[in-house]
């Protein structure tokens, strides 16, 4: 598979990761508020976001993935990540995405999204985009609506997190209907 490539929109610059990314990324999926919105571990121990890196690259030369590291494009500060895990027989990818708590309610999550959907429909000619998100996570979904995703519905305690059942809602995308917002 190709490299993974940059992409860049009016105030990001999303980027293949670096080992050098760790210690960023340690601190801020170290947060609580990220991992109670991910699957990272909480707390966030040390070689885990060097392992993580690592596993994006596999599963990026096995092709069944693509990930972005996330930072501002004026200093490239790194703030989260966005991905699509891709199951090419089916021609659809999930849509996975967090940032750090410093970088919440900015639009920046907004604006990443709407570059990878560009990016998976337009480049990679992927059919179908979802993304689910934890029932708690309000920001996730408006972030999802905003870039013109239909709510497709819920799974009730479909995961298990912090000890506790959470519900997963669903979003999703056709290219049909992303050509037509475009």
């Amino acid at each position: 598979m190709a490299a993974v490539p940059s992409l860049t929109t009016a105030r990001l610059l999303l980027r293949p990761f670096h080992l050098s990314d760790a210690p960023n990324i340690q601190q801020l999926a170290g947060a609580e508020e990220v991992a109670a919105g991910t699957f990272f571990p909480h707390p966030y121990e040390d070689g885990m976001a060097e392992q993580w890196i690592v596993d994006q690259e596999q599963a990026h030369e096995s092709g069944t993935a693509v990930s972005f590291a996330i930072t501002l494009a004026d200093h490239a500060t790194f703030i989260g990540s966005i991905s699509l895990d891709i199951v090419s027989i089916h021609q659809h990818a999930r849509l996975g995405y967090w940032l750090g708590v410093p970088y919440w309610n900015h639009g920046y999550g907004t604006e990443a999204v709407g570059a990878v959907l560009h990016y998976g429909f337009m480049q990679l000619n992927l059919h179908r985009i979802y993304s689910p998100h934890f029932q708690g996570n309000a920001a996730s979904g408006r972030v999802l609506q905003k870039v013109g995703m239909t709510y497709e519905g819920r799974m009730r305690e479909h995961y298990v997190r912090f000890g506790r059942p959470v519900d997963l809602e669903l979003y999703g995308m056709l290219k049909r209907e992303f050509m037509e917002r475009t």
